[in-house]
């Protein structure tokens, strides 16, 4: 039983990216899905393809790394609201990451969404996780 599966997700691509996989699989779920697909919108992951099959299904996401020095782009993923302690935020104090950089993915009333597109709808919500 994973009592955090969004933390599971993230722990997971940060692992594979150390280790220098090519490709990481992750049970699938809705949330895990629209993470996944604002990662690609935004460049930091190459490719990835959803999988229906089983009871759960899959994800199978191919990382993406530096072609010139071979170093992941993702240099960090961190959880912020976890769920002993939610951090919620308005749309005008949405925070920046790494200085407009990096992106925050947030969980808004109209799904989730980076932080700049939130900003730019004038909408709130939980902060789910800075990536850059």
């Amino acid at each position: 039983m994973n009592t955090d599966p969004i933390a599971d997700f993230l722990t997971r691509l940060r692992n594979a990216n150390r280790a220098g996989h090519k490709t990481v699989i992750i049970p699938m779920s809705k949330m895990k899905k629209e993470i996944t697909q604002i990662l690609f919108d935004q460049g930091f992951i190459l490719n990835y393809k959803f999988d229906d099959e089983g009871v759960q299904g899959s994800i199978k996401i191919a990382l993406k790394y530096d072609k010139l020095s071979k170093e992941p782009v993702i240099k960090k993923l961190e959880r912020v609201s976890k769920p002993g302690l939610r951090k919620y935020t308005n749309s005008s104090s949405i925070p920046r990451v790494l200085n407009g950089l990096g992106i925050n993915i947030i969980s808004t009333s109209k799904g989730l969404m980076t932080g700049k597109k939130a900003f730019r709808e004038n909408l709130g919500g939980e902060i789910i996780c800075n990536v850059y």
